[in-house]
């Protein structure tokens, strides 16, 4: 039997597929195209977060009314639709962890770790209960069944690429996800949106964190860790003191402005230690990073990468920012450390932050996984 549109050998009409609704333009679209398609779909919205500030804001995400909005595009498409309480599991699995590595010095992407845990594990736990044969979702990533398995591939639209967030999806949770958006820009998605008689078409897209209202982390960290905000030294990497600050939570590595300092030279932010409560400053140069070595690394390519990347290491392109294209490097391995060679080098680097592989030679570029940083290596110590 020939294959349907999401690879499996069924009719439409025998394939239940549950997408996961947030009441935004993207994953309304989908299920409004596999409704179309003939497929058995079934929408269900993550109560993850709620509150006042959240609930009638643009750019919030899983709050009252995406809530609302995913019911009215259920219905509109006159499919079921279901909302699960999630805000439990959700504060446990990435609000807590978010707080954490601020408290500790870090740059962490939530983004990741709910997609790690409340989306592609116990989301598709429910699809899976609920008989569904996919979940499909409105992230602009590709997958292609190419050999009997499922391979990860950026989008056709670059300007929405949201590869570098999914990097630690695993081959067995990448076998159950289709994302039909893929293959589209965002432009044509909203039309999609208009011709479907949504009312969300024209909904702005959401930018925040969805639990920091108006991007103010630190509030959030207050809340959790009080104890995180304790002053502490801002240093010269020279041993020079310079001021005092409120708490490592209010600073990133490489921030420029905002110290509360004056210098006669330009300082950022190097290093945080959450350990001595220090900030330490000093010159852009000191920020300049060619080596990374990785944690909890995720690898999807077909060849091991234990095979791969013994002796002089694997070429790959590498992302360690969302916003920014990747760059070319090399992953290898010494002893059980996974480290990352970057050959332009980066500025600014963060532990807690992603590095994710791509394919040095593909025209759609498969992603091959990643890991979070462990440590980035100062350019100025490598021999």
């Amino acid at each position: 039997m020939d294959l349907n549109s999401l690879d499996l050998p069924k009719r439409p009409q025998d394939t239940r597929v549950v997408v996961a609704m947030s009441g935004g333009v993207d994953s309304s679209v989908v299920a409004g195209l596999l409704a179309r398609e003939g497929y058995d779909v079934v929408g269900v919205t993550l109560q993850l977060y709620d509150h006042g500030e959240a609930t009638h804001r643009k750019g919030a995400c899983c709050a009252g009314q995406d809530i609302h909005d995913a019911r009215r595009v259920a219905a509109a498409l006159g499919i079921p639709h279901y909302v699960l309480d999630y805000e439990e599991r959700f504060k446990q699995a990435v609000m807590q962890p978010f707080a954490n590595a601020y408290r500790q010095g870090e740059t962490p992407v939530p983004c990741i770790a709910c997609n790690q845990s409340v989306k592609f594990v116990d989301l598709m736990a429910v699809a899976q209960d609920l008989g569904a044969d996919v979940l499909a979702t409105g992230h602009y990533v590709q997958s292609k069944l190419e050999d009997g398995r499922r391979r990860l591939y950026r989008p056709v639209d670059d300007s929405r690429d949201q590869s570098y967030f999914l990097f630690a999806t695993t081959q067995a949770q990448l076998d159950f996800l289709r994302f039909p958006l893929g293959g589209m820009t965002k432009p044509a998605v909203r039309e999609l949106a208009r011709e479907f008689g949504l009312e969300i078409a024209e909904k702005h897209d959401s930018q925040d964190i969805c639990f920091v209202p108006q991007g103010k982390y630190a509030d959030v960290i207050r809340k959790m860790h009080p104890e995180a905000l304790e002053g502490g030294d801002i240093v010269h990497l020279d041993g020079r003191v310079l001021g005092r600050h409120e708490g490592i939570v209010h600073y990133t590595i490489g921030q420029r402005k905002g110290l509360g300092i004056a210098a006669g030279e330009p300082l950022y932010v190097v290093k945080l230690e959450h350990q001595t409560g220090r900030v330490i400053v000093g010159p852009r140069e000191a920020l300049m990073t060619r080596t990374v070595r990785l944690r909890d690394v995720n690898w999807l390519g077909a060849e091991a990468l234990t095979e791969l990347a013994r002796g002089n290491g694997y070429p790959v392109e590498v992302k360690v920012r969302s916003t920014r294209p990747p760059s070319s490097g090399v992953v290898h391995l010494e002893g059980e450390n996974v480290f990352v060679t970057l050959f332009a080098g980066e500025y600014g680097i963060s532990p807690g932050q992603a590095c994710v592989f791509y394919a040095d030679e593909s025209t759609t570029t498969e992603v091959l996984g990643g890991g979070f940083i462990a440590e980035a290596v100062p350019a100025a110590l490598v021999a």
